[in-house]
């Protein structure tokens, strides 16, 4: 899991659970210290449109 030093609206805790839960018999972290324990202390969730909902629906 590659963890750039970008965005602190993308840097939340929630994407790094996710990645360390996917990971299915290893997880290799590449990145800063101080990226990491940014997320873990960022707990912020933010609403994402992304119109997935409607894309899934309109398949076909």
């Amino acid at each position: 899991m590659v963890l750039p030093q970008a965005s602190t609206m993308l840097l939340t805790r929630n994407l790094l659970y996710t990645g360390m839960t996917r990971a299915k018999k290893m997880l290799i972290v590449i990145g800063g210290a101080n990226v990491i324990e940014f997320m873990i202390k960022n707990s912020n969730i933010k609403k994402r449109n992304t119109g997935l909902e409607y894309k899934l629906k309109n398949i076909g």
